[in-house]
């Protein structure tokens, strides 16, 4: 039955891929002089996969106090055939991650969210695209990556954003991730570690859309190598653009409250007398 299942979730990525190449075919996408698309232009996802890449149903948030603003929405998930194949042990440890997801995610830290996360949070993202390279530019955390399309070598040190080798498959852009930090795919505790590798597809389907798919292979994590699929809508709004969010001073409250004077005292047992250092 799980040799059944796997067959089938390779078979559905294998279709999605083909029939976003072959829609790619007939659009009429705008290209660069040597004929590849030129995808340069401001991007964003429109689901809630940041949540839950396997998708949920709507619940209580981590933090309760905030009530109905904190809640997760509901949302179809984006990952191929359903299901995350975790190894028993990895499964564990995505449920702990879960949790403990209101101080541990990294997104709360305001860590760069590292790949595929970044494609599918609620920020925009704009890529740059010129006769060599590429590169992409991020909203959160103001995250950046190059795409090299010459001159591949494996990444020198492992980072969040990690080391990206890029090349042309007809109008696909498919572009090879590796040397990633041990990182989250979504506020659920879905996670990867030092050992992913990421492939990325990018392919038009229209002139403000691209159809992206993403695989993973992870063996210290997974039974096998997974995919998910979703639309990039182009943001077309008169002075689209990326704004600031420099969100390191947000997150100080949850790493380095435990550093605070108040703490201090108070895992003493010592009142606080108004400002008194006593």
């Amino acid at each position: 039955m799980i040799k059944k299942h796997m067959a089938a979730a390779c078979l559905l990525s294998a279709i999605v891929f083909a029939s976003a190449a072959s829609v790619a075919q007939q659009a009429d996408f705008p290209r660069k002089p040597n004929g590849v698309p030129d995808i340069s232009g401001i991007w964003q996802s429109l689901n809630n996969a940041n949540w839950n890449l396997e998708g949920q149903a709507a619940a209580q948030g981590p933090v309760e106090v905030l009530g109905a603003i904190g809640a997760v929405p509901p949302g179809k998930g984006i990952v191929v055939g359903d299901s995350i194949p975790y190894k028993p042990e990895a499964l564990a440890q995505r449920e702990m991650n879960f949790a403990n997801r209101r101080t541990e995610d990294p997104e709360a830290k305001c860590f760069r969210p590292g790949i595929p996360r970044a494609n599918y949070m609620a920020h925009p993202f704009q890529i740059f695209q010129t006769d060599s390279d590429i590169l992409v530019t991020y909203q959160f955390a103001g995250a950046v990556r190059t795409i090299y399309m010459d001159n591949h070598m494996n990444g020198p040190i492992d980072s969040w954003m990690g080391w990206s080798n890029g090349h042309w498959e007809g109008d696909t852009l498919v572009v090879e991730v590796g040397a990633l930090n041990p990182n989250w795919l979504d506020r659920a505790g879905n996670y990867y570690s030092r050992s992913a590798k990421v492939t990325e597809r990018y392919t038009p389907i229209s002139p403000y859309h691209l159809q992206y798919e993403a695989t993973i292979e992870d063996p210290e994590v997974y039974e096998e190598p997974w995919s998910i699929s979703m639309p990039l809508y182009r943001r077309v709004e008169e002075g689209a653009r990326l704004y600031d969010f420099k969100c390191v001073e947000f997150a100080e409250e949850i790493m380095y409250q435990h550093l605070s004077r108040e703490n201090y005292f108070r895992e003493r047992g010592i009142e606080l007398n108004g400002d008194s250092n006593e």
